[in-house]
């Protein structure tokens, strides 16, 4: 009987986590809402049938540090470099605004300046646990708004670190009377944080290239499931002995691989851990609120959560619109990031901050940022709507292309880098189309690799894998070399989850291209000696380039 009560717990979070998805959706709301209320019901203030506990606290710990890990899988030092102005432009703008406003409210309201400074910081993160789902149910991962809010997220994780620095220090013996050994410490933590950084960098290219090249030779896709938990956890608790905080160390692990081409497959295995661990996040969020103080405090919680969205997306708007963004850019961008962060729960429960506010208004804080968390889809498409109508009320408006969810996903996938594969890739190179390619194949990805080709190691038979590479947002995929029984198999199901998705093959011989036209593939027969030409043409051809090009581009393909 001992061990069927031990399962209670595992069965409990999982039955919210699936009655939540099931039903917020049929109701159009975010899951995340399904997770607090339950968390809420099954917490110590309603039935109380799971106890808080560090087990508890640790799960939904590792639900963000999952999270970031996925967020640095996107973040190489070209991404960063590329995102320079999010992160070192609008990012500062933004926290210096909204917590000089928050920290004046609670100057206003009589708390001391350390307190108000601490709480000010916080309330001016938003939540990189909520924004990311929302972008990727609003297929916005990839388009200038997406990117630029995770960018500024980012920023903002590292700022906790430091918040978390200062709340510690916050009561402390030496906090008043030895002003500069806060300064010292906080310092301390930004060198530890830059020093990090470096070694990552260099760790991704330099060993785990090689690394990954001698898995990959193993052919034992399995194994890559043990490496992804192996270096979030390593990660994690290497940046927690440093004295940083668990989520930044994930962060920093997820752009080591991002360095190398094997970022999709390792991504494809952590997602998994990452949605059930994120779950477990918001329930536990649930269980630390009262519902009693929901009911006696109401107004006291509707006021904060109207003041805390709107400073936040009138500050961020500002921010976005003093680094150039358009106006209706910036709209969005403010409600998108209008809500609490994660972090306003870990700073306000540590002692010193928690005495200093009183339990009861640290009840109404948490349950203010919850509901903000809730509300973020709803505010977010608000945002969107408010951000078409000034687009369409201005005649002269910038266009809205942070609206384009297409706009940075490379258009074609090419699915096998052989003589077919390459001549497809140099086709669209040399018409500047924009594409992805992947191997399964590691000695030829290793081939395409040395000859300078941009190539992700993996198997698009694995659709998790072709989830993972926003299949979605893709116009074509060109399979270069496929195998009939096996793409038989798995069409059925790519046409049913990628409807938009136009699919190209190259095959051998006119019985194989009826083959594949029944199964609603465009077909081109690869005749000896072409190399895929014909392939490319086609593929131009849907791309809308003009055909005098395409015949320049095949002329001087064949006499190379």
């Amino acid at each position: 009987m001992e061990e069927v009560t031990a399962l209670v717990p595992a069965i409990l979070l999982l039955s919210i986590g699936i009655v939540s998805i099931v039903v917020m959706r049929r109701i159009g709301l975010s899951p995340i809402v399904g997770y607090m209320i339950g968390g809420m019901l099954i917490g110590k203030h309603a039935f109380g049938w799971i106890q808080e506990s560090e087990t508890v606290h640790l799960l939904a710990e590792l639900g963000v540090v999952f999270l970031l890990f996925d967020i640095g899988l996107h973040f190489s030092v070209r991404h960063i470099w590329d995102a320079r102005r999010d992160i070192f432009g609008l990012g500062p703008i933004q926290i210096l605004l909204c917590s000089a406003a928050f920290t004046a409210i609670a100057l206003a309201l009589g708390y001391p300046f350390e307190i108000a400074l601490i709480v000010g910081g916080a309330l001016a993160l938003s939540s990189t646990a909520v924004v990311n789902p929302t972008l990727h149910q609003r297929q916005q991962t990839n388009c200038p708004v997406g990117r630029t809010s995770t960018a500024v997220l980012v920023l903002q994780d590292v700022l906790a670190v430091f918040l978390l620095v200062l709340a510690a220090s916050y009561g402390s013996e030496n906090a008043v009377e030895e002003g500069p050994s806060l300064v010292t410490t906080i310092g301390i933590a930004a060198a530890k944080g830059a020093f990090a950084f470096v070694p990552s960098y260099f760790a991704g290219r330099y060993v785990l290239r090689p690394f990954f090249g001698a898995i990959s030779r193993t052919k034992n896709e399995e194994i890559f499931t043990a490496i992804a938990l192996f270096i979030v956890l390593a990660m994690a608790a290497l940046s927690g002995w440093a004295g940083l905080s668990l989520t930044l160390g994930a962060f920093l692990g997820g752009m080591m691989i991002a360095e190398t081409p094997h970022r999709h497959l390792i991504r494809t295995e952590a997602k998994p851990f990452r949605d059930l661990l994120l779950a477990f996040f918001f329930i536990s969020i649930g269980m630390s609120l009262d519902w009693r103080v929901l009911l006696g405090s109401w107004w006291q919680i509707i006021a904060l959560v109207t003041v805390l969205v709107s400073v936040k997306a009138f500050a961020i708007s500002l921010s976005a619109r003093l680094v150039g963004w358009s106006i209706p850019g910036s709209i969005q961008l403010g409600f998108l990031l209008a809500q609490g962060s994660e972090f306003v729960f870990v700073i306000l429960s540590m002692p010193p901050i928690r005495a200093a506010f009183g339990e009861q208004t640290v009840s109404v804080v948490f349950i203010s940022v919850a509901v903000s968390l809730a509300l973020t889809p709803t505010i977010a498409g608000l945002g969107n709507n408010l951000a078409r109508a000034v687009r369409k009320r201005s005649a002269t408006a910038v266009p809205l292309s942070e609206t384009t969810p297409l706009e940075s996903v490379a258009p074609v996938i090419v699915y096998g880098m052989d003589e077919v594969g390459r001549t497809v890739a140099d086709a669209l190179e040399a018409h500047q189309i924009q594409y992805e390619a992947v191997e399964r194949d590691f000695d030829r990805f290793t081939a395409a690799i040395v000859d300078g080709y941009h190539v992700s190691f993996g198997d698009l038979s694995d659709l998790r894998l072709a989830q993972t590479m926003s299949m979605d947002q893709r116009r074509s995929i060109v399979l270069a070399d496929a195998r009939l029984d096996r793409v038989a198999d798995v069409m059925p199901v790519v046409k049913e989850r990628f409807p938009n998705l136009t699919s190209y093959i190259s095959v051998a011989n006119d019985d194989q291209l009826a083959e594949f036209a029944r199964l609603g593939m465009n077909a081109t027969v690869n005749l000896e000696g072409t190399s895929g030409i014909a392939l490319s043409q086609q593929i131009l051809r849907s791309h809308g380039v003009d055909e005098d090009e395409i015949v320049n581009w095949t002329r001087r393909r064949q006499e190379s």
